[in-house]
């Protein structure tokens, strides 16, 4: 996720479309939009996998079910993290460096 928000904004700024935290905003969701499909995709195999596992009833089910378990909430957790937790701390992290920047080019025009 991170490379494809670092392209996004690369991509913004080498074209000199970071203007404003709004430009920003639009690089985290075109970059996020990107790896939706992927994640989504992923999240649903391991899920439908993990699925029989979970309902099975047979010999060393009791086991199984054990291990399935943290592996649906670690895909339940990996998936909040990446789509909603990663792209809100990079807006954080990369609005202070936009601010300065913005700062920067303000006192320019001034001088």
């Amino acid at each position: 996720m991170l490379t494809y928000l670092d392209q996004a904004y690369r991509d913004r700024v080498s074209r000199g479309e970071m203007r404003s935290l709004a430009d920003l905003r639009q690089a985290i969701y075109s970059g996020t939009a990107m790896r939706i499909r992927p994640i989504i995709m992923t999240v649903t195999a391991t899920f439908v996998g993990l699925l029989p596992i979970m309902w099975g009833h047979g010999t060393g089910s009791q086991v199984m079910k054990r291990i399935a378990a943290p592996m649906i909430g670690g895909m339940v957790s990996v998936t909040i993290l990446s789509l909603l937790v990663l792209p809100a701390l990079y807006l954080l992290w990369r609005s202070m460096e936009v601010n300065r920047n913005l700062k920067t080019m303000e006192l320019d025009e001034e001088s």
